[in-house]
């Protein structure tokens, strides 16, 4: 914590009302992937929550000095507005805390990747705040929540919707359709996180030449969609072959996303 191995303040913000930001990012032999993105996501949501952002040079040198250096890891960062007395009204000024914390890698299967993955749609519906649309806080009960509505199903991911009945995402990825040879995904304007990967697979499709387009999706879209794809800065892209009993083929598009990402089809 702070770059030195600490205990956290019970009195700090993020552990007492949520009030910080998190970044979940993928590490091998001691590089960030998408690190640039990462930082650029937590900058952001450092200026709409009013919290005063570590600057980009001291976290890569924090990140780096504790990055494993060999094999695959899990770098999770957080920053929090730090210490404050009790009350939602926060300090001023605020001194942020910043946790660095590293997992290990998780074994995905790799037919995920090679076969795609069911998914089926969750009953919590995501509340609707644009204030807190897009950055990735602390706060994910819901998230919590829609995971275990998934426990004895044999899914990695559900489908979650807003409050409105549109797609906002899965539990922990967002979400693209394909239909007309064109690539949709969820604009996340009233909920949802905007994932790194999310934004990496619209880069891609822009230098592939592909039309692509964030707007409201409904789930009839989903069901009815050519092809669909979760992506997360973990696991990266998979194919979804199955929702809600509604079978897909892991078709082209997605393919060639995931090849040019580096996430192919082994």
């Amino acid at each position: 914590m702070n770059g030195k191995s600490n205990g956290v303040d019970p009195a700090d913000r993020g552990l007492a009302y949520g009030d910080g930001l998190f970044e979940t990012m993928a590490a091998s032999d001691g590089h960030i992937r998408w690190l640039d993105l990462h930082l650029d996501r937590l900058e952001e949501g450092c200026r709409r929550l009013e919290i005063p952002a570590p600057s980009r040079s001291l976290l890569a040198h924090e990140i780096d000095a504790h990055c494993p250096r060999k094999g695959r890891a899990v770098v999770k960062l957080i920053v929090t507005r730090g210490p404050g007395a009790r009350g939602y009204l926060p300090p001023e000024p605020a001194t942020p805390t910043r946790v660095l914390a590293i997992a290990p890698w998780p074994a995905y299967p790799e037919s995920y990747y090679r076969h795609g993955i069911s998914m089926r749609t969750c009953g919590l519906r995501l509340a609707e705040n644009p204030a807190l649309a897009g950055i990735k806080h602390l706060c994910r009960l819901e998230q919590v929540l829609a995971q275990l509505e998934l426990r004895g199903h044999a899914v990695p991911q559900g489908l979650m919707l807003d409050a409105s009945g549109y797609v906002a995402g899965g539990t922990s990825s967002n979400v693209f359709v394909v239909g007309g040879g064109g690539l949709s995904t969820p604009a996340l304007t009233r909920c949802g996180i905007k994932g790194v990967m999310r934004r990496a697979v619209l880069e891609a499709a822009r230098m592939l030449e592909l039309p692509a387009e964030e707007r409201d999706i409904l789930p009839a879209e989903v069901l009815g969609a050519d092809e669909v794809l979760v992506t997360n800065a973990l696991f990266g892209i998979w194919p979804v072959t199955e929702l809600d009993g509604r079978r897909f083929a892991v078709g082209p598009i997605t393919e060639r996303l995931m090849a040019h990402l580096g996430y192919g089809r082994a």
